[in-house]
């Protein structure tokens, strides 16, 4: 269960990791961190700035369905190999997926995307329907 909890710390900070790059490209593109109106000031970046924002909700996103499919393993008691491989495989996508946004690989983000929900997903189903 260390492991998967492990795995869940590690996804529940991505968000706040991916709003470096953000505030790094808001402060250069913009002239400044705007503090007082940040998401109107991150509505008008361009290029990796943009690309860097839309990584940073992502993560949030990710993290719903993966504290889903964790807690649908804790709650029928299905720790086993596979589910703690299917949770390193997600870090794995998140940590790859936000090097994708980031440097603008749009495809293979894709890719690493769909890879990262599958083995959510089947951690999920898993734990609900049987191995």
């Amino acid at each position: 269960m260390t492991q998967l909890f492990t795995s869940l710390f590690i996804i529940a900070l991505l968000p706040f990791i991916a709003k470096l790059p953000l505030v790094l490209a808001m402060n250069k593109e913009s002239g400044g961190y705007n503090n007082k109106y940040p998401r109107q000031q991150q509505a008008n970046l361009k290029g990796f700035g943009l690309r860097a924002n839309a990584a940073h909700y992502n993560s949030f996103e990710a993290l719903i369905v993966y504290i889903f499919a964790v807690v649908c393993v804790i709650q029928n008691q299905t720790i086993d190999t596979l589910t703690v491989t299917l949770a390193w495989v997600f870090v794995a996508s998140r940590v790859l997926y936000l090097i994708c946004y980031w440097f603008d690989k749009a495809s293979l983000r894709s890719v690493i995307w769909i890879t990262g929900m599958i083995a959510a997903f089947v951690m999920a189903g898993r734990a609900i329907w049987g191995n």
